[in-house]
């Protein structure tokens, strides 16, 4: 019988957390080749005063995200992934309460407002996109997304420089069947087909 050989030892990590030769650059262009569906998460911020209703409410906030995934179907979980200290970890610290719209490939438009950096806020990044407010969540769920779930949050772990977030999924539908996903891969959005 022929025995495999050993395989490498595993390399003791540098001060930056990197194992020996794995730098940011080529850990990004590895992970940059795999392909992953678009989503956007949302939430609304609570009101200054809950117990008043006609305290004023929260802003909504949004995030688009590519790490998004199933977890379990029984009970039904989704994780998705949020970079620590960003504007929606820190609202889903204290607001259990969350949508998820898996976008089209017709919104790359709205993945790309929501995605980036030094962005104006919030509210005016909402004002011409069409959505519907949850009933379980009260987050905006965007108009035209090939799918749409309300969650709240079960597990929230820390990984790195970012927070996995596990959701119970309370509600789930598909408002369009039209179209297909808006996929990232090597550093874009794009298309199936």
């Amino acid at each position: 019988m022929k025995t495999l050989p050993a395989p490498p030892a595993p390399r003791s990590p540098s001060p930056d957390g990197h194992a020996d030769g794995v730098s940011n650059d080529e850990f990004r262009a590895a992970m940059s080749r795999l392909a992953a569906g678009v989503v956007l998460v949302t939430a609304r911020e609570p009101g200054l005063d809950p117990d008043d209703p006609t305290a004023p409410m929260g802003e909504d906030v949004g995030m688009t995200a590519t790490a998004f995934l199933s977890v379990s179907l029984d009970p039904p979980l989704v994780m998705v992934s949020l970079r620590e200290g960003s504007r929606m970890d820190d609202l889903l610290a204290e607001q259990p309460l969350w949508a998820v719209s898996v976008l089209a490939e017709s919104q790359r438009h709205i993945a790309g407002r929501f995605a980036m950096k030094g962005r104006i806020s919030d509210r005016l990044l909402f004002e011409d996109i069409p959505y519907v407010r949850g009933s379980a969540s009260g987050a905006p769920m965007v108009g035209g997304a090939l799918a749409t779930l309300e969650c709240r949050t079960e597990q929230s772990v820390p990984a790195g420089d970012h927070t996995l977030v596990i959701g119970r999924v309370l509600t789930a539908s598909v408002p369009s069947g039209e179209g297909g996903p808006l996929t990232y891969f090597r550093g874009r959005y794009r298309s199936l087909g």
